[in-house]
């Protein structure tokens, strides 16, 4: 990847619409050669789409919780369960395997702590843990969507 790829891929983040026309105008490449350097970025699986971003709150989705979960069983078949449970559950916007004292965090969207009370009634039905614990985001400080992409950062 090179300085010209980075360049395409910081527009990018910035806004994802920008047609290969304007890419290439910003970057100093006729739209044909930018529409290359995209496509091999794509099948690289380095940009990996482009979409729009919404913002929670103005779709009824406005409290966000952080869930730890901490498991005894570390199995295969209990990580497959997890993992099938969590897909059924659309709140969910995130899950990382996490290292140190919580196994999993999860990132959940809910319009209200009544729909939290919900989702969390549903999910410890769905799947076991041994701990289940919620934080509530109060205020977003910082929020991107866009990856460094030089060694400064």
């Amino acid at each position: 990847m090179d300085a010209i790829d980075r360049d395409l891929l910081r527009l990018l983040q910035e806004d994802g619409s920008l047609s290969t026309n304007e890419l290439g105008e910003r970057v100093g490449l006729s739209a044909t050669s930018c529409w290359r350097r995209v496509q091999r970025l794509q099948d690289q699986g380095i940009l990996r789409g482009r979409v729009a971003l919404v913002d929670p709150a103005a779709v009824g989705r406005g409290l966000t919780a952080l869930v730890e979960i901490r498991t005894t069983d570390h199995s295969a078949d209990w990580l497959e369960q997890f993992t099938l449970g969590i897909a059924e559950f659309p709140e969910i916007v995130n899950a990382w395997r996490t290292s140190g004292e919580v196994d999993y965090m999860l990132r959940v969207l809910v319009r209200d702590i009544a729909a939290y009370d919900d989702f969390y009634k549903r999910m410890t039905q769905r799947v076991g843990f041994s701990g289940f614990r919620s934080i509530f985001v109060m205020e977003e400080l910082k929020s991107t969507t866009a990856i460094p992409l030089d060694d400064q950062a």
